[in-house]
């Protein structure tokens, strides 16, 4: 029924994003985002927008709250500087949730040198308490790139949780006592340059030894996605994990452009691909697929096809510079 509404005021739903609608016309742009029954709308174009607010009320009891503040459990400031997205109110309850407002902060939301197993510690009394908390916890990966890793981490524990696992959890929640309202922080850097970090943590899952990828894609210079996601078969050499995840965050890449084309932002250079393995780079950019690239032939035929089309340009990264490290592995802060 709404989308059907919003069509009869003229905006189109967006073809990789269901939840987004749009309008181009002379006057400007109107973006609208919905979840459920929350709505956001933005553009640059004025007189439309208040005659889509217009519109929406003779349809439905809405309600306009004025200027973005608060969407969804996120928090949203202005500021000269730019527009930063967190979640303050909500670690806060969570940590007085827990009894931890009181912890002592730690730097680091996992250490380095723990390797977590399935059969470490004992199991815990109340397993649902611990997943009820790394559900929250996960939500709260929208705003806090820099828990992902640790919160995958903890998620693949669910089923029988065990008193080392809580630990690892109890450590996010002081991680959190010591920033409780860092964010994301969008600003105007002058270009929509689109980039895609690409990493993994080959054979790094001291269980089964998958791979780990992980990826962070930015738009004009600010982070708007990352993941961090187990690879379902086990790579023989680091270049073929390094690989994989090369074509996850092209895939990415491919899916960023269309939503940026469709919402009228057209990305006329190719999308840098940035990556830390000499040998998965070359490996896209040669022909020549041997010995060491039969296992991982389709992604090599997809990725490839990218460069050729200009879509992506494969660039190596130093190690140092390697933004999607925070996806595959702990970091000291």
């Amino acid at each position: 029924r709404f989308s059907e509404v919003i069509a009869e005021f003229g905006l189109q739903r967006c073809g990789v994003d269901h939840s987004v609608f749009y309008r181009h016309g002379s006057a400007g742009k109107i973006l609208l985002v919905v979840y459920v029954d929350d709505i956001v709308i933005t553009g640059d174009d004025s007189k439309g927008i208040q005659e889509l607010k217009s519109f929406l009320q003779k349809k439905f009891q809405t309600k306009d709250l004025g200027q973005l503040r608060y969407f969804l459990g996120i928090e949203v400031a202005r500021s000269s500087e730019g527009i930063c997205l967190s979640q303050r109110k909500y670690v806060l309850d969570l940590l007085e949730e827990t009894g931890m407002l009181g912890s002592k902060p730690v730097d680091s939301p996992m250490d380095p040198n723990t390797k977590l197993l399935p059969d470490q510690g004992e199991l815990l009394e109340d397993p649902e308490q611990y997943r009820r908390l790394v559900g929250k916890l996960n939500y709260l990966t929208v705003t806090r790139p820099d828990i992902a890793f640790a919160v995958s981490v903890v998620s693949q524990f669910m089923s029988s949780p065990r008193t080392t696992h809580w630990d690892a959890v109890v450590r996010v929640l002081k991680y959190l006592k010591g920033a409780p309202s860092r964010g994301l922080l969008y600003k105007d850097r002058g270009h929509i340059q689109v980039e895609g970090y690409s990493d993994a943590d080959w054979a790094g899952s001291p269980g089964d030894r998958r791979s780990t990828t992980g990826y962070c894609v930015l738009v004009g210079g600010n982070l708007v996605s990352w993941k961090r996601k187990k690879q379902t078969v086990v790579a023989r050499s680091s270049a073929e994990s390094e690989y994989r995840a090369m074509a996850h965050t092209t895939c990415e890449l491919v899916w960023m452009k269309h939503l940026l084309e469709e919402l009228g932002f057209t990305q006329t250079n190719p999308m840098n691909l940035l990556c830390d393995n000499q040998a998965a780079v070359h490996i896209a950019s040669n022909p020549v697929f041997h010995e060491r690239t039969k296992r991982i032939e389709v992604d090599c035929h997809f990725v490839r096809e990218k460069l050729l089309k200009k879509v992506i340009h494969t660039v190596q990264v130093k190690s140092a510079d390697q933004f999607a490290d925070l996806c595959t592995k702990a970091l000291v802060g």
